[in-house]
Order: structure tokens, then sequence, then C-alpha cells
């Protein structure tokens, strides 16, 4: 999937001079088209991104109202599909990594002056967003397989979740990638056809 033309960014930093460099080196790239918003507190950055859809965020560990790690997991709590970036200064870089350990796509220097860094940046931790929350769907789609599942003891009809009764590979295939050919195994064709000619020949051939 492309990515969309026009992406949504917050920005949360308290710091003007900061926040413009960054507004600024975003702006100037010809690379994205990009909608701004920005939240000087950590609660006016989650209000925003209840309001409105963000495709991706930029956040200043150290706010007013929270400090360090603390400020990207509670914001990582409340949207765990959206890519977030952390700006960092010099002082800040073992917590910036730690993040990114905690499920942060990434992160920046303050005063990054290339202004094709930071938007490629920004590109790459959408990309491996998606991609992850693409994979999370996927494994939760396999573990709807898992667990215990009503099983009718005669015919082996699967009960789903609401009450109707479905043939193993029809209820399997619905919620799965798995498809299935037919056969027959040993013992149910020694059970079959045993006392055959035909498939007592056909053995003897088979095992010469």
């Amino acid at each position: 999937m492309p990515m969309k033309t026009n992406i949504n960014i917050l920005i949360l930093e308290d710091n003007p001079d900061d926040l413009f460099l960054l507004q600024e080196a975003i702006e100037s790239s010809k690379e994205i088209k990009s909608t701004i918003l920005n939240a000087d507190r950590l609660d006016k950055a989650i209000e925003t991104a209840k309001k409105q859809t963000i495709d991706i965020a930029i956040l200043d560990l150290n706010i007013p109202d929270s400090f360090g790690l603390d400020t990207f997991l509670d914001f990582h709590k409340q949207f765990p599909l959206t890519p977030i970036v952390i700006m960092t200064g010099n002082k800040d870089h073992n917590i910036a990594v730690e993040a990114v350990q905690q499920g942060a796509q990434d992160y920046l220097n303050k005063g990054e002056p290339s202004a094709s860094a930071i938007v490629r940046t920004l590109r790459y931790a959408i990309e491996r967003q998606r991609l992850m929350n693409e994979l999370k769907n996927a494994l939760a789609e396999i573990k709807v397989l898992k667990g215990i599942l009503p099983i009718c003891s005669q015919c082996k009809k699967i009960r789903d979740d609401k009450g109707y009764w479905n043939i193993l590979e029809a209820y399997i295939q619905k919620h799965s990638n798995a498809s299935f050919t037919h056969g027959i195994c040993t013992e149910c064709s020694d059970k079959l056809y045993g006392d055959e000619d035909w498939y007592i020949d056909m053995k003897k051939n088979n095992e010469a």
C-alpha cells in the first residue's frame, strides 16, 4: 500500500525554537505533503490524537506535564497502532533507544539539519508500523484456531461462535489460509479395500 499523499503529523514539543526548525524541515521537503499539528503538553497531544487521525507522532520526552520514557509509554498505551518517532537531545539518547525497544519506530536528534533525513525517518517509521500492524492482525486470525473447539464426536463437525455446526474443512478454511486436498490413509484403505484382489496386488507392487 503506497503512503498517503498527505499525512497528519502530531508534534509534541514545548520549545518554540525546536518546533520551528522541525516544522520548517518537514514542510520544505518535496517528498511528502503534510498537515502538522502541535501540542506542548502530553494531555493536549492525547486529546488531539483522539479527535483527529494521526499518521505519525513525533514526541519530545521532556515536557511540562511528563518526563522521560513515561511520555512515550503513556502516549503509546493510548495509541498502540500509531507510529512514533522520539525527538532526543544528547542527554536523552539512552532513553530514546529504550523507547525504540519498547515500541517506538525510531528517533531523531534535535537540530537535525537534513530535511531529507527527517522525512526519510518518518516514511520508514510509518511503513514499519504498517507492516507490524498487518502482522499482528495475521497472528490474531491464527489464534482463532487455538483453544477449545466444540466438535461433534460422531460426524466431527465444529460448532462456531454463532451456534452453527460447520464441516471441519470449511471451518478451518474460513479461519486460516489453509486449503485441503483429499486422499486416504493406509489404515482406512485396509479397512475399505483390504479383501479386494486389486488392492492386494497394488500393495505388493508398491512394496516391491
